[in-house]
């Protein structure tokens, strides 16, 4: 029950009792090109010039990760662990608050944004105890900008301390508040997503809407009036779906007759009515699996300098393999968006947009939100949606769980509204306020937004459950025929021109039937498939959408949303009865939450044994 958890004005006092101690004389106030000295010394210096680290964690611990606060800003569906987590937090922000008052502590103040209404400052204290955490600052500051006393902004505070106990590892937020805190992790995606994270609450309450969305221009020929159009694009999509890679991508553009790509974000973008978007970073945070035959504009940015690299192998002679993930799975990086570039006959040419900012749909021919998924079976590469399709495709936020990274869950679906697993407070508010913009935005200017759903899958894959034990164990019988990134990039640069044909699918929105350069027919279902087995996945899928709309629907859905799940189902057809053979599973199956873990196995906190006591825009390396 939200009354066993501290409240709002629990976490008003929590966080006033914390600014005394920030201004202690443990605290040392430092910029970027006091962190990078200290920061040097403990990374690995490559051939290219750039320095990279290894991270104990290799990746955020959402399972850990709770909401302190008013009732509104709670989790939805907490699991066990995180309800202890949240009965216990009260207890572990004092002792964090204590040992503070001693503990060796930077802080690095930088700015969100650039633009003229909503540029967060943002705070980030964090441990020195370790001297290798200063990686983490400056890691975290080459996203961001300099502050700047001219730009609006709200003030945001991060305190990180690594150094926790992994079995009391934990990340608080309460975002009434405006705090952050992160235990036992040394993975620098909290530090940003931390803030990102806040920000969005924050834009959300001001009437803007934040995404969990790359954005990008891009000028194409029209194919009927061989004019230049320039185009705002929106691409959605959890993470390892292709997100960073489409935003980054040129997608085969003839820049000899003017065609071209500017990236301006890859990742958090807050949506206004009008159909700007304003950009929050400087630096990307991407993943490192790049292959420089298909993603050049990375790989370049990735061999440059600047690059900061986390948990990416990097051999005794300094060489960085991103394609090598006998490390971890989720290599990282942070390159400048500058940096992104391409060549153009003997000219190294940057893709960056000048700005990290959408303009107004006045201002563009057009507008496309693109919603990317990764799916292994019957789904097309591509679907062309309607508005209402489009509200659908931001509601189920759909994905499928990988064999490579949940064996126990592969060929799964996950679901998580906006693809966007930051929401604080309602999901379906954030809904309702897609569609409230653009339905708006569709109406005021006709056939100037348009709606793409992308599957960055593939197509045939079969996996065999079958109980071990008493447990259920899935084995691959077939791997899914994938997308090539070239024929996917087609698809895009088609979609763009206006080249590409639709026609109705099978699970009612229009989906390609021929793109300019690529045989779809190759990737036809029917070739994998026989027909009950079709009908049995488009089964699934309705179950699986009908289920969440249900989940969602508690948190205050708008009624026509719920209209068009509805029309949605129909379109489908009526349910079929269930005719996989013996062994095959494709129902969707419930994460069972982790067990908390018992007080007497959990080491003390480091936090126990304290005392109380009173209390430029780039470093010169990234040039």
């Amino acid at each position: 029950m939200a009354e066993d958890y501290i409240g709002k004005e629990e976490c008003q006092r929590i966080f006033d009792n914390l600014q005394l101690v920030l201004k202690g004389p443990n605290i040392k106030h430092l910029k970027m090109r006091d962190i990078w000295p200290i920061a040097e010394k403990t990374g690995t210096r490559t051939k290219y010039g750039s320095y990279g680290w290894r991270a104990m964690i290799s990746s955020r611990v959402a399972p850990r990760t709770v909401y302190l606060g008013s009732p509104s800003v709670l989790l939805p569906n907490p699991t066990e662990l995180q309800r202890g987590l949240m009965a216990g937090a009260a207890e572990e922000l004092h002792k964090m608050t204590q040992v503070m008052r001693t503990l060796p502590m930077i802080h690095l103040r930088r700015q969100m944004g650039n633009n003229s209404d909503y540029n967060p400052i943002c705070n980030l204290y964090i441990s020195m105890a370790d001297p290798k955490n200063a990686r983490l600052a400056f890691m975290w500051g080459a996203t961001m900008r300099e502050p700047d006393r001219k730009s609006p902004g709200p003030e945001f505070t991060m305190i990180h301390i690594p150094e926790e106990h992994l079995l009391r590892q934990q990340v608080l937020a309460l975002p009434e508040v405006g705090l952050n805190v992160a235990l036992g992790t040394d993975y620098m995606g909290e530090d940003k997503k931390g803030f990102l994270r806040q920000a969005m609450y924050s834009a959300d309450a001001l009437g803007m809407l934040g995404l969990h969305a790359g954005t990008k221009i891009v000028t194409v020929r029209d194919a009927a009036t061989d004019q230049l159009k320039k185009y705002g694009v929106f691409l959605f999509g959890l993470s390892a779906t292709g997100k960073s890679t489409w935003s980054c991508h040129q997608l085969g553009l003839d820049h000899h007759r003017g065609e071209a790509t500017e990236v301006a974000q890859d990742d958090i973008v807050f949506l206004k009515k009008d159909g700007s978007a304003l950009g929050t970073e400087m630096g990307f945070f991407v993943k490192t699996d790049v292959d420089p035959r298909f993603q050049e504009a990375m790989y370049s940015a990735l061999i440059h300098r600047s690059a900061l690299f986390e948990n990416v192998m990097i051999d005794a002679d300094g060489n960085p393999d991103f394609l090598d993930e006998r490390l971890c799975a989720n290599g990282r990086s942070v390159l400048r968006k500058d940096k992104l570039a391409v060549k153009r006959g003997r000219k190294i040419v940057s893709i960056a947009s000048p700005s990290i900012n959408l303009p107004t749909l006045d201002n563009m021919d057009g507008l496309i939100f693109a919603f990317i998924t990764r799916r292994n079976t019957i789904m097309g590469f591509s679907q062309e949606l309607t508005p209402e399709q489009a509200v659908l495709a931001y509601l189920w936020g759909e994905s499928t769980h990988s064999f490579a990274s949940q064996p126990a869950k592969a060929g799964e679906s996950t679901r998580i509204v906006g693809t966007d697993p930051f929401i604080i407070g309602s999901r379906a508010h954030k809904v309702n306020l897609f569609c409230e913009i653009i339905m708006t935005l569709a109406e005021r200017y006709p056939g100037k937004v348009r709606f793409f759903q992308y599957n960055t899958g593939g197509i045939g894959e079969i996996l065999e459950t079958k109980d071990v034990n008493g447990k259920k164990q899935k084995k691959l019988l077939r791997k899914t025929t994938r997308v090539p990134i070239d024929a996917m990039a087609a698809i895009q640069r088609g979609d763009l021109r206006k080249t590409n044909t639709y026609k109705t699918g099978r699970i009612g929105t229009s989906e390609i039937v021929h793109s300019d350069g690529t045989d779809l027919q190759a990737y036809d279902p029917k070739r994998f498939y026989s027909q009950e087995q079709i009908q049995e996945y488009v089964r699934d899928i309705v179950d699986g959408r009908r289920k969440f709309t249900e989940e969602i629907s508690q948190e205050g859905l708008d009624p026509k949303i719920l209209d068009y799940a509805e029309k949605s189902f129909e379109s489908c057809g009526p349910p079929k009865k269930k005719i996989f053979p013996t062994g095959f599973d494709v129902a969707e199956k419930e994460e069972k939450p982790a067990p908390a873990a018992k007080e007497s196995l959990v080491p003390r906190s480091i936090f126990s044994e304290s005392k109380a006591r009173p209390p430029r825009i780039f470093h010169s390396r990234f040039r």
